[in-house]
This record gives structure tokens, C-alpha cells and sequence, in this order.
């Protein structure tokens, strides 16, 4: 291994297909551009919870390296072992990328979710540094758990190029992509969609269903409860090229999200010209950004209010001048997208600090 390597360490099942998520699909992006630099090494587990032999994977991968070694860690991987982070922060130039904090999953029982906050804060006060996926989670880091503003980067992800979409009528194709979980709301959407079941439309919910079966289970419930199957259909998981025609021919995507670090579905959309309808948590209004001109390419509800985002897809169906405005303003929003070259030359200019300062501070 030459100076200039960085190790980058990953939960295995990064390529599972049954499994995709924005995280996952960060780190493969990133590892493939800076492939000619990027050490990859993958530790399966069950992250952020491993059992005994993952954690000792773990820290025989690390023990491997030479003192003073850069090593860029999944913080899904990092944050709930501190035991095995904190004793190779001090002779690695350990690095963690944060995709969620791990006590901000929606769902988790209290006493769960306080003690994996107590172990990420641990983890992210040892290590030389800590990249983000957005300006929002970069600042919450900081103010949740006292790190340094100095030693926490933002590298968020990028975007592909896309043709612009075609849509279905304008108005009545609805998308959602993301897991289906508590966090990402699609109960709250069920709601709102219940709301306007008066008017055409139909909803695909696009994602992996096997991390939270029951939550699953209750979903496929609310729906037949609400009247609504055959309007609503949870497809489960699906590959980028089977993916990239349902952005294509949605006229809107839908991220009712409780809680988000940046949500790259809202970015696969804008690249398409396709407006947004999310909920304002966490990153959101940020990654849905404003246009050259200043037009917002969608709108904003407050997360976890049905009423609200029931009235937003009301309007939405029933205003074609909304509609008209929101679809321009998309299109223009997509001029300033940055793309995945970008993304990685934020990360890598992260690690080469790492290399070139041998303090913590970087």
C-alpha cells in the first residue's frame, strides 16, 4: 500500500440489490471513482449492532494497517463500536462518513436509541474526522455531539445526468422512492393519499421492505384499510435500470420523510425536470434547493402531517398552473445539480488533508 491509499472501509452488502439505500449507494459511487486510491475493504455484520465476530473483523482489518494510515470508515460500520474505533483513532487517521446518525432511525425502542447516541457521540470525539452528506447534518453533528466545526467535511452525493421525464398526464403518476420504514413516512402518505382518493391518481412506493417487516405488515394494512389497494403498490427494490423509467414517467415524487440527511431521491427527480412534494425534515428543503431564477421546484410540508401533505397533493392534482410552475422551476433546478466526479472530488479532498496533516485537526 502506497502513502496515497486510503483504506475504505464498508458494511458488507453494499451491492445487495435486495437492499439498496442512499448510503449504500454513496459509498459504491465514491469507491468506484476514487477506485485508483480507494483501498476497499467490505466487514460483514449487522451493522451498527454486530456480534462479537464482526466486531473482531473489524478491529483485526484495522490492526492490519501501518500506524499513521488514512482510513475512511462507513458510519454505519464506525458508530455503535466505539470500543473497537476509539483505540485505532490514536495511531490511524481514522475518518467516518456519516450517513445518519444512528439514534435518529426512526422506531428504534428509547433505551436502544440513547445508547447507540452515546456510542456515536464516543466514536465521532476520537477520530480525526467526520464527513457529512449535507450542510444540515454536518451543523446537527456539530451541536449534538460537540465535535470540533474544524474536523467535520461535507461531501454530499451527487447526480447522473438524465433525460428529462416524459410523465404519464401531467399530474396523476405519483412516485415514492426510498425503504420502506418509519423514517421515510409511508404511513403519513397513505393518509394523505386517503385524503384525495376523490381524484385520479396512482402511487408506487419503490424500496427495500426486508429491514422492517412489521412496519411492512401494518402499511399493507392501512392501505386495505383506507380502500386503497390497487392505487397504491409497494414494489419493493428495484435496480437503477429498472428504476430510471418509473422516474421517467412520474409526473411527481413524494418523500414524506420524518427525518432525512439529504434524500437523493429528490435529486434522481430534479435531474429528470420532475418536481418534488417532501416533507421539511432535516436536509430536505435544502437538497430541493431553488432554481437559477429562484423557483422552488416543489413543495414543502411539515413531516409527519397527513392533513398537510394531503392538501399539497390536492392542489397539485387539482391546479395546473402549480403544476406548470413547479415542472419549470424542476427544470431549471436541474441546471445546478452537481454530479458524482464532483461528489468524489469533495471526499477526496478530505482525505488528502488527512494524508498531508499529521495532527487530528484537518
Amino acid at each position: 500500500m502506497t502513502a496515497s491509499v486510503t483504506t475504505f472501509v464498508l458494511p458488507g452488502g453494499v451491492d445487495d440489490v435486495s437492499r439498496p439505500s442512499g448510503g449504500n449507494l454513496y459509498d459504491r459511487r465514491m469507491s468506484e471513482i476514487l477506485s485508483s486510491w480507494v483501498n476497499e475493504v467490505s466487514v460483514p455484520g449487522s451493522w451498527p449492532l454486530p456480534d462479537r465476530a464482526a466486531r473482531a473483523e473489524l478491529a483485526m482489518t484495522l490492526a492490519a494497517l501501518p500506524d499513521g494510515s488514512v482510513v475512511l470508515v462507513d458510519g454505519l460500520v464506525a458508530c455503535g463500536v466505539p470500543e473497537v474505533i476509539v483505540p485505532a483513532a490514536k495511531r490511524l487517521r481514522l475518518a467516518v462518513l456519516l450517513h445518519l446518525p444512528l439514534g435518529d432511525e426512526t422506531g428504534l425502542p428509547a433505551t436502544l436509541a440513547t445508547d447507540l447516541d452515546a456510542r456515536e457521540r464516543e466514536t465521532l470525539q476520537a477520530v480525526t474526522a467526520v464527513v457529512a452528506t449535507s450542510p444540515w447534518a454536518a451543523r446537527r453533528l456539530i451541536s449534538h455531539h460537540g465535535l470540533d466545526p474544524n474536523r467535520v467535511h461535507v461531501a454530499p452525493p451527487g447526480t447522473d445526468p438524465a433525460p428529462l421525464a416524459h410523465g404519464t398526464d401531467g399530474y396523476s403518476r405519483l412516485l415514492c422512492v426510498a425503504s420502506v420504514t418509519p423514517r421515510k413516512g409511508q404511513d403519513v402518505l397513505v393518509e394523505a393519499l386517503a385524503g384525495v382518493a376523490d381524484l385520479p391518481w396512482y402511487c408506487e412506493c419503490i424500496g427495500a421492505v426486508s429491514s422492517h417487516p412489521g412496519y411492512v405488515e401494518r402499511l399493507l394494512r392501512l392501505i386495505s384499510l383506507r380502500g386503497l389497494s390497487g392505487r397504491i403498490t409497494l414494489a419493493g427494490p428495484l435496480p437503477p435500470t429498472d428504476l430510471a423509467p418509473r422516474y421517467s414517467a412520474a409526473d411527481l415524487v413524494v418523500l414524506p420523510s420524518r427525518a432525512e440527511t439529504y434524500g437523493m431521491a429528490v435529486t434522481e427527480a430534479l435531474a429528470r425536470g420532475v418536481p418534488v412534494l417532501a416533507s421539511a425534515a432535516g436536509a430536505l428543503p435544502d437538497t430541493l434547493g431553488k432554481g437559477p431564477d429562484g423557483g422552488v421546484p416543489g413543495i414543502l410540508v411539515p413531516p409527519g402531517d397527513a392533513a398537510a401533505l394531503s392538501n399539497a397533493l390536492r392542489r397539485f392534482l387539482t391546479e395546473a398552473r402549480l403544476r406548470d410552475r413547479l415542472r419549470s422551476s424542476a427544470r431549471d433546478r436541474r441546471r445546478l445539480l452537481e454530479d458524482w466526479d464532483m461528489a468524489a472530488r469533495r471526499l477526496a479532498g478530505v482525505l488528502t488533508r488527512l494524508w498531508r496533516e499529521p495532527s487530528c485537526a484537518v
